[in-house]
């Protein structure tokens, strides 16, 4: 079925491109896909159409179910784009590569999470790792630095920082990535999982960069209101 879905999406994507269309296919395969692995997701919150979305990481699921609900962008690993067909969706929706650990290159980085910005949404995940779903750890800044004033003029209105939060309820410990697990591991487990699951995809009231400049200043204050969003808050 989930083979079938892309195939479709595929042509699809190809023919709105062809057309020179906005096209709405990967973020509707996107969901789908949640769907197809037992997601059921509910939104809360105000959802983004544009702007810097900072999350907490617990799974590959997270990006079928941020990207479903709300059509961005994704910073990604440098090594996925070498990924067969893994690569190839990576780059459809514009997603962002940034080697780890290369400080020399950020930035680069952050001129091309700009610029990506200027299309629309774009999620990072900036605890850098993947968390247990219980424990929040601390949002590395260098990234939120695309959003530090002064800001280009594709970027002067409507740049805004939108904390979110994954909950996967009961299911967390069975999704969440355990300790040093490979990735293959992970979604092996993952995929051998039965049965549905309900998953919560919350959205904090959004920070305006100019009213809290810096790059630190951004990433400790999206930290915080995501931490406010956690399981049981009500949003």
């Amino acid at each position: 079925m989930l083979a079938g879905g892309l195939g479709v999406g595929l042509v699809l994507h190809g023919a709105w491109r062809l057309a020179k269309r906005p096209s709405p296919w990967p973020r509707r395969f996107l969901a789908f896909a949640a769907r197809a692995f037992g997601a059921d997701l509910r939104v809360e919150g105000p959802v983004p159409r544009g702007g810097l979305i900072a999350a907490n990481h617990l799974s590959w699921l997270d990006i079928l179910l941020i990207g479903g609900a709300t059509g961005c962008a994704f910073v990604g690993a440098a090594e996925l784009r070498s990924v067969p067909l893994v690569g190839r969706l990576c780059r459809i929706n514009r997603t962002v590569f940034v080697a780890r650990g290369d400080r020399a290159g950020v930035g680069q980085q952050v001129a091309a999470l700009r610029d990506a910005l200027s299309q629309g949404a774009v999620a990072v995940f900036p605890e850098g790792t993947t968390g247990d779903g219980r424990t929040l750890m601390p949002f590395k800044p260098a990234l939120f630095a695309a959003l530090d004033p002064p800001l280009p003029a594709t970027l002067s209105s409507g740049a805004l920082l939108h904390p979110a939060r994954i909950d996967y309820g009961a299911a967390t410990g069975e999704l969440a990535w355990v300790g040093d697990e490979h990735g293959v591991a992970h979604a092996r487990r993952v995929l051998a999982r039965r049965g549905r699951f309900a998953a919560t995809l919350r959205f904090a009231e959004p920070i305006d960069p100019a009213a809290t400049p810096g790059r630190k200043a951004l990433a400790a204050e999206a930290q915080r209101r995501v931490a406010d969003l956690r399981p049981g808050s009500g949003g």
